[in-house]
């Protein structure tokens, strides 16, 4: 009887101890369900939004926005870059690991005529994010034109305003950068603004070519701004004004 008696409170024992195993593996799927989703949850919250080259002057950067849980302390992005068409993603190296929200591409991206792709993920708490993509960008199609750098000389009733192209960032063996005209047919436009009328009106004076252009016929002891733009007849499209330059005529 004793006999039978043990061997029932150690088959119980069995029982419990197996109910027991099998509670903590249920538990353990159970945890390991919930750490997986909290990792997805976290994955699209970091993910980079708004991907999107920027360019002005052949200068083409990658921005990016963070995920939708905002800027974390410990967020750090991954950029790669291609060729469209190639199956191959080019890391970034300069842009690896980094806190920023933008990576300079121009290198990446001197062959103008060619459309590129860049992309992003991030990381936080050793997270990982998928990849956010951006739109297909063309720098010679896509980039924005600077208006030229001005210079006035003015004598008794003229003005001499002299042009520079804007500059690509790229070089020629000798060092010096390549002006934006070896890659675009540019038209100048000049605006002249007489600041003795009340309502400082720009007047179109000139738009061609030309690096000089004087501007004859005004009235001495009137102060004069000049304001240039650039303008791509190819894509339609015109730069912003450059910077203000006045004087006075004697």
């Amino acid at each position: 009887m004793l006999f039978s008696h043990g061997a029932a409170l150690l088959s119980m024992r069995g029982i419990k101890l197996s109910s027991l195993c099998l509670l903590i593996h249920l538990l353990q799927d159970e945890i390991a369900t919930v750490l997986v989703l909290e990792n997805q949850d976290l994955q699209d919250l970091i993910k980079p939004q708004n991907v999107e080259f920027h360019s002005l002057n052949l200068n083409s950067t990658l921005h990016w926005q963070p995920g939708r849980a905002g800027e974390a302390r410990e967020t750090f992005y991954f950029v790669q870059y291609k060729v469209y068409g190639q199956s191959k993603w080019q890391n970034k190296d300069e842009c690896w690991g980094i806190q920023n929200h933008v990576c300079d591409l121009t290198n990446e991206t001197s062959d103008i005529q060619e459309p590129y792709y860049g992309r992003v993920k991030a990381a936080s708490a050793h997270i990982y994010s998928n990849w956010s993509l951006s739109c297909r960008f063309t720098p010679w199609r896509e980039t924005k034109i600077g208006p030229p750098t001005v210079t006035v000389v003015h004598s008794t009733k003229s003005l001499t305003v002299k042009l520079q192209a804007p500059l690509s960032p790229y070089k020629r063996r000798r060092g010096s950068k390549i002006p934006m005209t070896n890659y675009y047919d540019l038209i100048y436009q000049i605006f002249i603004i007489n600041n003795l009328l009340e309502e400082q009106h720009r007047v179109l004076v000139y738009e061609g070519k030309d690096k000089i252009i004087k501007i004859e016929d005004l009235r001495p002891g009137i102060s004069y701004c000049v304001e240039a733009k650039t303008y791509m007849p190819a894509l339609d499209r015109s730069s912003v004004y450059s910077s203000r330059q006045c004087t006075m005529l004697q």
